[in-house]
């Protein structure tokens, strides 16, 4: 097997001309991967379950850099992707300042840990975060409404495969960020960079702190948002708490994914709208399934992880039962799609025992939040492998 090298232009090529049948092909690869993550246990020889996951682990420095480190092993490789990060400063109203670019490099062995591949890992971190959060975007009966904070490559990877995925579906394309130019830019390149289809541009408003009725243009947008992205290391909520707490911020069910904050001080949703989205409707239904327009939990990409540094989960004093894994729910898709029809059964001939969790993962107020997971690097990053010697992309080295 020949070593594949992969600088940040070959990922950028290879990423661009994937098609909507090549997202869902990676997003079936990457919801296998977290299924058998959550559900998985070691005595079963599952080398993607929790429990054989190493922990992550850091390096920070005086000037507030930090560097991660985060190892993992999936059902044919073993890898790690070394990230540094540098400290976002507070910006005084929302967003913040500049900070110099981050660095990502993935390492990729086989299963009998011989070398396979190394990739510049900028555009596959922003790539597989979007993949995971869209795997529920994909199951909401509305997206009309997208509103996005951010502007950086995980706001265009947000923005791209939602249009890719749900393009007819999708009405407006909403960014709030600091600055305008950068926000004008993403949009510039969501066009401009080649599509493999055709797809549909939907109506773009980018607003920014500085304009004048912000806080009007801000509670508009996020009421009237079917679909939010929040991608930005920010220190501070994004929005005001009663924008969504409010009686009338709740008519609306609403898919939010806060992806942007991976530190405990670090926080995109205010704790009030967590805490509101964890409530119980009725105290005799302790469990998430029981509840449609509020799902009793959140739902994140790993609990452990998220109830170490997620501080959205750490902030608003969540507990284990207030969280539920990614990978516990996509398992409805395989229900949906094989147990009725093995069983021979239809709807009319009996209830849907996930009836109600499938109302509210379709039609409520879901929150998914993720720190992200060094077995989603290894999983994407393997199968992006794959198709970039298919495609003949990147450099090959036959022996090393």
């Amino acid at each position: 097997m020949p070593l594949t090298i992969l600088s940040d232009d070959d990922l950028r090529t290879l990423l661009h001309s994937l098609t909507q049948s090549d997202i869902l092909d990676l997003q079936e690869v990457l919801s296998d991967a977290l299924h058998q993550y959550s559900t998985g246990l070691a005595e079963d020889n599952n080398p993607c379950c929790a429990t054989l996951q190493p922990a992550r682990s850091h390096i920070k420095r005086p000037d507030g850099q930090t560097t991660l480190f985060m190892p993992a092993s999936s059902a044919s490789a073993m890898g790690v992707k070394i990230v540094t990060l540098a400290e976002p400063q507070l910006d005084g109203t929302i967003g913040l300042n500049p900070t110099p670019p981050d660095t990502s490099d993935l390492t990729l062995l086989d299963g009998s840990g011989r070398l396979r591949a190394l990739l510049n890992a900028a555009e596959i971190t922003a790539f597989r975060t979007a993949l995971a959060s869209t795997l529920l975007f994909r199951r909401r009966a509305n997206v009309h409404d997208v509103l996005i904070f951010g502007a950086g490559k995980q706001a265009y990877w947000h923005a791209r495969l939602a249009l890719l995925l749900r393009g007819p579906d999708v009405h407006h394309l909403n960014i709030i960020n600091r600055s305008f130019e950068r926000a004008a830019n993403l949009i510039r390149e969501l066009y401009k960079t080649p599509w493999p289809v055709e797809i549909e541009h939907p109506v773009a408003k980018i607003v920014t702190p500085n304009h004048g009725e912000y806080a009007r243009h801000l509670k508009s947008l996020v009421r009237g948002a079917a679909v939010i992205f929040c991608t930005t290391p920010s220190l501070s909520a994004l929005f005001p708490p009663e924008i969504l707490t409010h009686t009338e911020g709740r008519r609306k069910g609403r898919y939010i994914a806060a992806i942007g904050s991976y530190k405990p001080h670090m926080i995109e949703i205010h704790p009030d709208v967590i805490r509101q989205a964890v409530a119980k409707d009725d105290a005799h239904h302790r469990h998430f399934h029981k509840h449609a327009k509020q799902g009793g939990a959140i739902i994140v990409d790993s609990v452990e992880s998220c109830m170490r540094e997620a501080g959205e989960v750490i902030q608003a004093g969540l507990g284990g039962r207030d969280v539920v894994e990614l990978g516990e729910l996509v398992m409805l898709k395989r229900e949906d799609s094989g147990d009725s029809k093995k069983s021979g059964k239809s709807e009319k001939e009996g209830k849907d025992p996930n009836a109600s969790l499938k109302e509210w993962l379709e039609r409520g107020n879901v929150i998914y939040k993720s720190v992200g997971l060094g077995l989603m690097d290894v999983v994407i990053g393997s199968e992006l492998v794959r198709l970039a010697d298919e495609r003949e992309i990147g450099t090959r080295l036959k022996r090393f």
